[in-house]
């Protein structure tokens, strides 16, 4: 009965064993059987010795996450290789979806499980993607500061003629969806894409557009098309809009150049075997950028036009593949968390309010919680600052202030890797060539409560061509807005639980 509170004491940082020793030696042990006391004795000098061991608490270190994560370096490489030589990219037929009577599910894909890249080798496919997404970052970035009032924009008929250069919000996208436009439905992939609310497709008669797999929606084709009156509720909630005739006119706009206009309708969207009437959509007859291979873009942020606020979805989840995989994974609405998620508080910018932004309150590597002040990740007064997860960005952005502090923390416990020379926006990269696999300082998320998401090897050193440099996957931004990227999230399964203001992570369930 005497182990259980000499147990618990031990516990205790403050223990004075000499005085605990003298105690049962002068006291409780005085009417204890002599074997007992020398059994009891020899138990406490064992622990008073290894005690620095025991007693020694690092505030700063997290119990749970391991210090270390393995990378398979082999397996990486192939997958570069895969990228550019698959003989497997094509047309994907209607996938097999599936619903419950409280959940709807589709599949989503990969751009490359799309499209063939155009590029021979991985390197370029890599600067090509790491360009579009740094065009992609800049759109987010003008978005929030239109929200914030600090710069002006205006819709202009002649640009229903030209290209437009200003920006509001999106990007080019890297994960597809299948769906069906119409009555009786038209097939078309489109982009899933969590930092828009407005979605569009590209529409004939087409004087201005890209190429794309499906052929271009035909509103003539449809008895379910409708166009919105400009008084409407749909027509006013767009961030640019005009009146022509009566009807709402549409203008979405990129960082990079990219744009889509053209008439704001309503029309029936189809899921595997789910049909949705009456949502609002852009037809669009002008339409301009980064979305080859995509028919259009299904708008998933927070925001009321959202395909997720149209159809009242208390919340979604998408499960992302490695974007060099030609498999595919699902989207989706009104299912529940695995059981295995980790859950950390969903905010909102009163300013904007179609980004999801994330309660992060730090980060940590090789099991050391970085000395990072937990307003780095917070919307201030006016609108700006915080972290949102996007589903279009590829690499996560991190404040400059941030991004150092994390990048020295790999750096020192990836120190006996060899280095190699920064890559585009990457300026901490290793040649492991000549390895298998390495193990490498983990990086974890961490969220109110104790709460905290390890991440795998792969979703943050990554390949940037097919003989074996690899380079970490961070990348500073002097902007206040700080991103979640797509590689980041890979192989979890991300959820918007709407209705409770959540947003969940589960590793390997995609």
């Amino acid at each position: 009965m005497l182990l259980v509170p000499i147990l618990l004491q031990i516990k205790t940082p403050q223990i004075n064993f000499p005085r605990l020793i003298h105690s049962f030696t002068s006291l409780e042990m005085q009417h204890t059987p002599m074997t007992t006391r020398t059994t009891l004795t020899s138990l406490i000098l064992f622990l008073f010795c290894i005690s620095p061991l025991t007693t020694t608490v690092h505030t700063r270190t997290t119990p749970h996450t391991p210090k270390t994560t393995l990378l398979n370096v082999v397996a990486s490489i192939q997958q570069t290789h895969n990228a550019v030589t698959s003989n497997r990219h094509q047309i994907l037929q209607q996938p097999q979806q599936t619903e419950s009577p409280s959940s709807l599910s589709l599949q989503l894909h990969s751009r490359v499980s799309i499209q063939k890249p155009s590029h021979d080798n991985y390197k370029s496919l890599t600067l090509s993607r790491l360009d579009r997404d740094s065009a992609r970052v800049t759109a987010l970035q003008t978005r929030l500061n239109l929200a914030t009032n600090r710069i002006s924009q205006s819709f202009s008929s002649e640009k229903l003629k030209a290209p437009i250069v200003s920006g509001t919000s999106q990007g080019s996208g890297e994960y597809f969806l299948r769906v069906g436009i119409g009555k009786p439905p038209t097939p078309a992939y489109v982009v899933a894409d969590t930092g828009s609310d407005v979605s569009w497709i590209q529409c004939s008669p087409c004087s201005d557009c890209y190429e794309q797999s499906d052929p271009v929606f035909n509103p003539a084709s449809s008895t379910s098309y409708s166009q919105i009156h400009c008084g409407t509720p749909q027509c006013k909630s767009l961030d640019l809009s005009e009146c022509r005739n009566g009807t709402c006119l549409y203008e979405v706009s990129y960082g990079d150049g990219s744009y889509t206009v053209g008439e704001f309708v309503t029309e029936t969207v189809t899921l595997g075997s789910s049909s949705i009437d009456s949502v609002a959509i852009g037809c669009g007859h002008h339409n301009e950028g980064l979305f080859v291979g995509a028919a259009g873009l299904l708008g998933l942020g927070g925001g009321k036009l959202s395909f997720p606020a149209q159809i009242n979805a208390t919340s979604f989840s998408y499960c992302l593949v490695d974007r060099d995989s030609d498999s595919a994974s699902t989207l989706e609405f009104d299912s529940a968390f695995p059981r295995n998620t980790v859950t950390a508080p969903l905010r909102r910018n009163p300013d904007l309010d179609t980004f999801y932004y994330l309660g992060l309150t730090g980060l940590s590597v090789g099991g050391e919680v970085l000395p990072i002040p937990e307003a780095s990740f917070e919307v201030d007064a006016v609108g700006e600052g915080g972290i949102i997860v996007d589903s279009g960005t590829a690499v996560t952005r991190l404040r400059s202030e941030v991004y150092d502090e994390l990048r020295d923390a790999f750096k020192r416990g990836a120190r006996g890797l060899p280095a190699a020379e920064g890559v585009s926006l990457f300026d901490t990269c290793y040649d492991l060539s000549s390895k298998t696999s390495v193990e490498v300082p983990t990086v974890a998320l961490h969220f109110p409560d104790g709460k905290e998401l390890p991440l795998p090897a792969k979703n943050y050193l990554i390949p940037v061509d097919s003989v074996g440099t690899f380079c970490f996957a961070f990348a500073p931004t002097t902007s206040s807005l700080s991103i979640i990227g797509n590689v980041q999230q890979q192989g979890t399964r991300v959820g918007f639980d709407i209705a409770n203001s959540l947003v969940g992570f589960s590793a390997n369930s995609c």
